[in-house]
């Protein structure tokens, strides 16, 4: 029974990101949701108080996947601090940048458009935002530990600094549909890092 419920949720969270990466979250309404997951309208109630509620849940489903990558990362004994760094900013033009200015990323698609319309679900995006800069300051530390980043500002302050940027070149291609923002922040970013130490 236990196993029925986790699939279900999981199921209506997953089909309306696919959905919502595409449409955004006002003008994706339940029925949309619960037609492409073959759900009941009485089940989404069970899992869900609102829409609102989905929209938190579907927010703390995605930064929970985002995170464990980023630790993964982070983790990883392969790469020196810098190079984690340019691995994730390396990813960004994939996802961010497919074809036409497509957008696979919920935090670039839906930060401007809900952060004005549910307090909760900013709140979900303030929360995940600073788990993400926690994890890339954790990679100028390592960086800096291991030489392949100078000295500098400090490293909550720098990769604050990067995300915006990254964040900001991100919003700026859905605009263009070319990836001359992420060039200049792949410019930008080299230059925010400094060069390796001799």
């Amino acid at each position: 029974m236990e196993r029925q419920y986790d699939d279900t949720r999981e199921h209506l969270l997953a089909t309306g990101e696919a959905i919502m990466l595409g449409k955004g979250f006002a003008a994706v309404g339940l029925a949309e949701i619960l037609g492409s997951a073959g759900v009941p309208k009485g089940s989404f109630y069970h899992y869900f108080a609102s829409k609102e509620g989905y929209g938190v849940a579907l927010l703390e489903r995605f930064f929970d996947g985002y995170l464990a990558q980023l630790d993964r990362l982070v983790a990883d004994p392969a790469l020196d601090g810098r190079a984690k760094l340019e691995r994730y900013f390396g990813v960004w033009r994939t996802p961010a940048c497919g074809g036409e200015g497509d957008v696979r990323c919920l935090v670039v698609k839906l930060t401007g458009e809900v952060s004005d319309l549910s307090e909760p679900m900013r709140l979900q995006l303030e929360r995940g935002i600073a788990g993400v800069i926690e994890r890339l300051a954790a990679c100028i530390v390592i960086g800096r530990a291991d030489r392949s980043i100078p000295p500098g500002e400090p490293a909550d302050a720098l990769a604050t600094a990067l995300y915006q940027l990254w964040l900001g070149a991100a919003l700026v291609t859905k605009v263009r549909h070319d990836a001359s923002a992420f060039d200049a922040a792949s410019r930008t970013t080299a230059q925010l890092l400094g060069a390796r130490v001799a």
